[in-house]
Order: structure tokens, then sequence, then C-alpha cells
């Protein structure tokens, strides 16, 4: 475990000499309101590290000698993500153990499916939802972080093999660098319409207007105490409780404080009190029904897509998925967005 200054110079020494970086990351987002940087689990030939991030050590060395290398990561969209907010870090190539072992055809691509295939291992389970804030780290929950990077750099190798056997490396660096590319955009949440939980759509009227009290009510109550809205109330209970509301009952929840049980119900009075002008109009389904044309075109982009899946023997969904294939039957000049070179190719779209 890194949590000293003198600690990560030697971990940056050990780094330095390598072109090829295996790393992970851990939050906390299932233990607050906003997540941060937990863990950052490196592994070098030699050496694998835990780097602690909440001792507040200057991880500028760090940040710094891994510039320029090549990261691997197992699902790097999160990772990256996370690293960018976190660390100011962005990579400049990335390895994806998990696009490696689809693009070589592989169905079950877990890190513990491919450790098992690959070297026989079977990882311990059982530390996903841990609280990586909490510290010491348990021996448990520590060698589960670490078994993550552990494996990568091997993993990496042997898909790099099957990628070189197949000839598709080349496709395989486009679909790393659009993960990366993508990672670099800021996906912002629609604050006016985050209120629609999955099954909101089956409340009308007056109980839509209640959840969607009851929705910022929650958010103001987990911002307050730093802890996931779930922990508050669930969504499945929010759903229940605006349909009670309106219908003229008063839910109550045995957990829940009198300054809280008290907020709560002043929630749903503020959405019951608004005149039906201002509840919640439906959104409107977007797009409209696709032209015969359309139709036409998508089914051959699928033929396409389904003829190099099984020529190719990988998932077809890899290669696009179907509503990407509506989006560019509908309009060709969308493709560069959602496909890269390779998969434009199979599916048969010129540029």
């Amino acid at each position: 475990m890194i949590t000293s200054a003198g600690q990560l110079t030697d971990l940056v020494d050990q780094i330095k000499p390598h072109e090829r970086i295996a790393l992970d990351t851990e939050a906390d987002s299932l233990h607050c309101y906003r997540e941060k940087l937990c863990l950052l689990q490196i592994s070098v030939p030699g050496c694998d590290a835990i780097v602690d991030p909440l001792a507040k050590t200057d991880l500028g060395p760090l940040r710094q000698a891994l510039a320029g290398k090549e990261i691997v990561l197992h699902g790097s969209d999160y990772d990256l993500r996370l690293l960018r907010r976190n660390m100011d870090f962005v990579p400049n190539r990335v390895f994806d153990t998990v696009i490696a072992a689809r693009m070589v055809g592989i169905r079950e691509f877990s890190l513990a499916a491919l450790v098992q295939r690959y070297f026989n291992i079977e990882l311990v389970k059982g530390s996903q939802k841990a609280n990586w804030a909490q510290r010491p780290l348990s021996t448990k929950m520590a060698e589960y972080a670490m078994n993550d990077t552990r494996y990568l750099l091997p993993l990496a190798e042997r898909l790099e093999d099957e990628l070189e056997s197949r000839d598709r490396v080349d496709w395989f660096r486009q679909s790393c660098q659009r993960a990366l590319d993508f990672s670099a955009i800021d996906r912002e949440r629609d604050i006016d319409e985050a209120w629609r939980i999955s099954g909101a759509g089956t409340l009308r009227g007056r109980a839509s207007a209640v959840l969607r009290e009851l929705w910022n009510w929650r958010e103001r109550e987990a911002e307050a105490v730093d802890r996931p809205p779930f922990h508050i109330l669930q969504n499945r209970e929010l759903l229940e409780s605006a349909e009670k509301f309106a219908a003229g009952g008063s839910p109550d929840y045995k957990h829940f404080s009198e300054r809280r049980r008290h907020r709560f119900r002043e929630a749903a009075e503020r959405a019951l009190n608004l005149p039906e002008k201002d509840w919640p109009v439906r959104p409107k389904r977007s797009g409209t029904r696709p032209t015969a044309e359309v139709i036409k075109r998508t089914e051959k982009l699928r033929q396409n897509r389904d003829h190099a899946a099984k020529e190719l023997q990988i998932e077809s969904s890899f290669i696009a998925p179907r509503a990407t294939l509506e989006a560019i039957a509908a309009d060709q000049s969308r493709a560069d967005a959602l496909v890269v070179p390779w998969q434009r190719e199979l599916l048969g779209v010129k540029s």
C-alpha cells in the first residue's frame, strides 16, 4: 500500500523502464453521494502495488511517470473517466482487454473468466461492493483489488498474440482509440429529466408530479449526508410513495428520522398542491416512423453485419448494435461518429 512520498518515488522508479502498465481503480460510488478515487492498482513486471489517493500524497510524479505509457485496463471507460476527473490524467494509448477479448470472439469476457481461461486460476470474489474508502483495507479487500491488475499484462500479451494471428491488431487499435476519445466527453445529467427513473412512465398526472418532487427531495437528503440516493429511499419505494400520496395515502418508512419524515411529507405536499398546468408532461417520442427505404437500408446493413460476424466468429453486436444500424440507415453521414473504420468496412458503408 503506497501511502507516502517515499514509497511513491520507489514505485515511479519501477514504472519508468516499462512501456506497458497495468492499471485499475476503485471508487466509493456505492457508499457516498459524490464518488472519489479510493485506490489505484498498478502492476509492472516484478511489482504489484496499490496506491492510496486518500493518503493525500502528491500524485503528480505518478501522473508524469504514466504519461506516454500504454495503459492496460479491463473495461476502460469508467476507469478513464475516474482518472481524468480525480487525477487529471488521460493516457495517450490504452489496451482494453475487454475489447481485445471480444475482437477475437470470446463471449465470456469478465476478468475472472479470462484469467480462468488463459491461466487456469480462479480469482477470489466477494469485494465488488466493498467500501473502498475504509481504512485500513482488510486483507481480503487488498487481495481482491490487487488481482484486478496482477494478471493484466500477461493477459494482454496472450490476447495480442491472438489478435495478430487473426490480423486484427489495427481494428483493435481503432476501437481502443474510440474508447479513449469517448471517455473524454463529459456525460451531463439533464436535471429536468433525471427524475424519470425506470417505471416513471407508468405514473400519470398528479402521481408523476409527486414523483418528481420526491426525487428532488431524495437528492437533497443524499447530498446532505453524503450517501448514495438509494440509501435514502430506493427507486421502487419512490414510485410506490408517489402513487400512495397521489391516492390520498401517507406512506411512511421506519428508518426515517422525524426530521426526514417531515421533509418527505412536505415534498409530497408541495407536489399535491401544484395546479394541473404545472404537472410533468409526458415526453414526446423522438423521431418519426422510418420510411420503407430506411427499413430496407437497415436490413441490408444487418445482413452485412451478421454475415461478417459469422465469418469472423465474433458477436454481431460488437460490430454494431441494432440502434446503430438504424441510425446509419437513416443518416449515413453519422457513420463516422457511430462506428470506426473496421466496423464501417464490414457493414459496407462507404466513407
